[in-house]
């Protein structure tokens, strides 16, 4: 079998998470930084090895002050647990373009299994001749699962913050040589 490796193109990629404020609206946030890559046979992503690295303190929700808080120890604690990581354990093919992520997300030093959906964009050759291909994954977790276990009621008693997040990541990766 030949192996390919790709790296993850940070300029042409994005990761977003989304959560419940206040159980009436979303916030959006995103990584602004972060690696990864994979390793595949060289015809096929079905059982690529997948791996992933966001540096927690590049954390964006457009409100500085927000962002300073998920950054602290009641959130992220992104001083003593700088980076959140995934491995996988499988990439299979379920239909056409969709595929099922499995791995190890670990976040906040809790590693836990997470199953992700991945919808593969296609491939094409950039302006320079590489090849380059395209996959938009989303997930849900469970915050307090990974010790995210800030917990503040408004006055009705109702949760500030929810405890589902959506993951989505859209993911260019570039063809090693």
């Amino acid at each position: 079998m030949a192996v390919t490796k790709w790296i993850v193109d940070p300029t042409h990629s994005e990761v977003q998470f989304k959560i419940k404020h206040l159980v009436i609206s979303t916030i959006t946030g995103s990584f602004k930084n972060f690696e990864g890559g994979a390793t595949s046979d060289l015809n096929n992503f079905e059982n690529a090895e997948i791996h992933f690295s966001l540096d927690v303190s590049s954390i964006d929700t457009n409100v500085e002050m927000r962002d300073a808080h998920l950054r602290s120890a009641d959130f992220f604690d992104a001083e003593q647990y700088p980076h959140i990581t995934f491995q996988s354990n499988y990439f299979h093919q379920v239909k056409g373009d969709n595929y099922k992520l499995s791995g190890l997300l670990t976040l906040k030093g809790i590693t836990k299994p997470i199953e992700l959906d991945a919808e593969y964009g296609g491939a094409e050759k950039d302006a320079n001749g590489n090849t380059r291909i395209g996959f938009e994954v989303e997930g849900r977790l469970s915050r307090q699962e990974f010790g995210l276990n800030y917990m503040q009621l408004t006055d009705s008693g109702g949760l500030v913050i929810g405890e589902d997040v959506k993951l989505i990541a859209n993911i260019q990766l570039v063809k090693q040589p």
